[in-house]
């Protein structure tokens, strides 16, 4: 005991502390700080100064307490009960805490991140005399209805299993194999292991993009995919849509499980995702949402200094289920609010600041966040990945703004949220002319091979009849829609269409929130089909005003409400009614 390391405060700046003189303390060290034992990071060692940042409210700390070390970086830990639970942005439960502290967070609450009592029924996979290494799994856990939890060798081991539990019920502390190491040590292996959050998990490699994350968001999966594995930004302004966006992911994406991040927003908000998220059931397998989500809330009134390790303690989550062969996807709710924590943090540190006051290394900390996404060949050869959407709050929702740009360098997929879009109720609000994606050519063999060859083609040439319409907007702004030819008054009846029956989504409509891959194929085929007929009609000199008397379009545009998702066989007869149209055009004009 006589080992421990400690120092005594001499100067305290919000929630940074200093130490005068030489410590013997580590750089990136978990410490404890003053009476209560409130957590705390090192963030910077001096000759003669080590500077803290601590991840609770420091009021009635004085100079003289004590700061304790612990000898370990800031850690999570790893082991079953992760999934279907809610905790601070350093992995502390925060059903525990209530029950402990009442609704607010208290200072040094010291509950254990995991419940070490509940006994889980455990299947173990590994016999003696077997060689294991970093990621072997060792024993089975059924976690939830949903999830089989995988416990692993920690990543730096590496030996030969001289003992096994039998198949039984145990808690996570409890050893269940014992192995003995290349040095001829032994190690006693449980079910829980610890991991810094700031250093990635190793794996074996990483595979290029291919498959997408299927979302079931039409202007998502066809104009603007994001591959699994993959990054995306949603930027936009207050009231655009963001968290809504991410919630529509989290539902109805084709990911096993969630990791829900709320940096830094508003308390109500994490409350609207808790009650949603724990009603809500899986569209998949019948079962509740939560038991494949893990809520990870720090909320505007959380200290600052947690805001940023918030996001890092859902990656490594993420990486570790990862690690299990599970497709993991982040919803970071919002990477902004982390960007302002280090602003904050690095003013009170008397950095030199950069544009706009954030950090000169605001860029480097963006793309050590967005780079630990990827999907992965892990140490024991399953494949699993992490695909990481981070929701931007530029202020005033300029793009321009320093996270925004600085985003947009580390991401490959841009759904930009557009406020005039959002306040005329087209939701999703992202604006097809600001965003883009990366992943189109990494995915287009696997629409070729899953839905459709022409898939991408039916893609681009929706695209391009948006693009055409912006242009005649332009001209229609300044000397009105009647001076345009028919040619191009169809381009802007049919990019209506497109705008309104396939780009606009419902959430709360049971056929329109979740759209197939095949669905959104064959709505495509429809909608471009009746452009061909439709120019025929023109080029045989019919005019618009006899096409849309005729109410087509608007029955197409309906097509989203009125085809059931069970039932696709019925997108197959508007070709037909097309074809019908196109005859009573002639007939009536002959």
């Amino acid at each position: 005991m006589n080992s421990v390391k400690t120092g005594k405060i001499y100067g305290i700046n919000g929630p940074v502390i200093y130490l005068k003189g030489r410590s013997e303390f580590k750089m990136s060290e978990m410490v404890y700080v003053g009476s209560q034992k409130l957590v705390g990071e090192v963030i910077g060692l001096d000759k003669d100064l080590t500077t803290i940042q601590v991840y609770e409210e420091t009021s009635g700390l004085q100079p003289g307490e004590e700061v304790v070390g612990t000898d370990a970086a800031v850690s999570v830990t790893l082991a079953p009960g992760i999934l279907d639970n809610i905790f601070d942005g350093i992995e502390r439960p925060l059903e525990k805490i209530a029950e402990e502290g009442g609704a607010f967070v208290v200072r040094g609450v010291n509950v254990d991140s995991l419940d070490t009592e509940k006994r889980w029924e455990t299947h173990i996979t590994v016999q003696e005399g077997e060689l294991v290494h970093g990621g072997t799994v060792i024993a089975e856990v059924q976690e939830t209805r949903a999830i089989v939890h995988k416990c692993m060798v920690p990543p730096d081991l590496e030996g030969t299993v001289v003992s096994v539990k039998p198949d039984g019920q145990y808690t996570i502390q409890d050893v269940i194999v014992t192995v003995e190491l290349m040095d001829g040590t032994r190690k006693d292996l449980t079910m829980t292991q610890r991991w810094p959050i700031r250093v990635p998990r190793p794996v074996h490699h990483r595979y290029p993009a291919s498959v997408p994350l299927v979302t079931g968001q039409r202007i998502l999966d066809t104009m603007f995919p994001i591959a699994k594995g993959g990054t995306a930004a949603i930027p936009g302004g207050f009231g655009t849509g963001k968290t809504m966006t991410q919630h529509q992911i989290a539902k109805w994406s084709d990911a096993d499980i969630i990791i829900y991040i709320g940096c830094g927003e508003r308390g109500n908000e994490m409350t609207q995702v808790l009650e949603e998220f724990s009603e809500l059931v899986d569209p998949k397998s019948g079962n509740p949402l939560m038991d494949r989500t893990t809520l990870i809330a720090n909320t505007s009134n959380m200290p600052v200094a947690a805001r940023e390790a918030s996001i890092y303690t859902g990656l490594t989550l993420a990486e570790y289920y990862r690690d299990m062969g599970y497709d993991v996807a982040i919803m970071a709710d919002s990477t902004s609010r982390w960007a302002e924590a280090l602003r904050e943090l690095s003013g009170r540190l008397e950095e030199m600041p950069a544009e706009e006051g954030f950090p000169a290394y605001l860029a480097s900390r963006l793309s050590a966040f967005y780079e630990r996404a990827g999907m992965m060949q892990t140490l024991n050869g399953a494949t699993g990945s992490v695909s990481i959407i981070g929701a931007v709050s530029p202020q005033g929702g300029d793009f321009s703004e320093p996270v925004t740009q600085n985003t947009k360098r580390f991401v490959r997929c841009f759904w930009g949220l557009d406020k005039s879009l959002a306040y005329a109720r087209h939701f999703p609000a992202i604006h097809w002319l600001s965003s883009y994606s990366e992943y189109l050519n990494d995915l287009s063999g696997w629409y070729s091979d899953h839905v459709s060859p022409k898939f991408v083609d039916y893609r681009n040439r929706l695209m391009a009849l948006l693009n055409q319409e912006s242009s005649l907007m332009e001209i229609v702004k300044l000397i009105g829609g009647d001076v345009l030819p028919d040619d191009q008054k169809l381009i802007l009846e049919i990019a209506r269409v497109i705008r309104l029956g396939f780009l606009q989504q419902n959430a709360f409509h049971k056929d329109d929130t979740c759209v197939s891959m095949e669905k959104q194929f064959k709505m495509m085929d429809v909608i471009l089909y009746l452009y061909k007929k439709s120019r025929e009609l023109v080029a045989m000199g019919m005019p618009m005003s006899v096409l849309k008397a005729e109410g087509i379009f608007e029955k197409v545009i309906a097509i989203k409400y009125d085809v059931p998702n069970d039932n696709l066989q019925l997108l197959d007869l508007y070709k037909n009614d097309i074809d019908a149209f196109y005859n009573r055009v002639i007939e009536k004009n002959a």
